[in-house]
């Protein structure tokens, strides 16, 4: 008997696209679900139109989502991630068409300032947001979704490790602080030298 015939394949998970959107401190945007009872908090993230290319797709859900797509890719994911949808939703969701979602994620740098985020777009999905530490967003995150959540942090160890994930605290640090006016660096120019660092350890630690 071959066990692969009773694997699930690509048709019967939607083709979405997922955005790790990153602040100049290295924290991440998420935002909690209005229709979802409880802590309820994801990362944005959306259906493909037809043969919408992934990455515009996915600048399309930032706008539709958060009000604004002021934002630069910097990664995308090397394949597609799964979910498979709680059973009471399978037969339901999309009137019961998928099983899941499959996701091409990427991860953007966020170029415009808070102020611009608006939740109350034609069709909004959230009732708040805020800024995490990479490294909660497993926690956080609706059940379904985490080990796809987990899986993202391994390909992308320099946003989930080192630099990347304790930059929220070093950014806070008063001393860097003192060091950034004295020098008049902005954060987004600190967080790319920085970035650049940890890329650069990065490869060379696999050198």
């Amino acid at each position: 008997m071959d066990e692969t015939a009773a694997l699930p394949n690509d048709d019967e998970y939607r083709p979405c696209v997922g955005i790790m959107l990153l602040n100049p401190k290295g924290e991440v945007f998420v935002a909690k679900r209005s229709d979802v009872a409880g802590e309820a908090w994801q990362m944005p993230q959306g259906g493909i139109d037809g043969d919408e290319e992934p990455a515009k797709a996915a600048l399309r859900e930032l706008r539709e989502e958060i009000g604004t797509d002021q934002a630069t890719i910097v990664a995308e994911s090397r394949g597609w991630l799964r979910y498979d949808f709680p059973v009471e939703l399978i037969g339901t969701a999309w009137d019961g068409q998928w099983r899941g979602q499959r996701q091409k994620w990427f991860v953007m740098r966020f170029t415009g300032t808070d102020d611009e985020i608006d939740l109350a777009t034609t069709h909004p999905e959230f009732s708040a947001w805020k800024w995490v530490p990479v490294r909660q967003l497993p926690d956080i995150i609706v059940s379904f979704k985490r080990q796809v959540y987990v899986d993202l942090l391994a390909e992308f160890p320099q946003f989930s490790r080192g630099l990347g994930l304790d930059l929220s605290e070093l950014m806070v640090d008063p001393i860097v602080h003192l060091t950034m006016a004295a020098d008049r660096v902005g954060e987004t120019e600190l967080y790319d030298l920085l970035q650049e660092i940890s890329e650069k350890l990065q490869q060379t630690s696999r050198e």
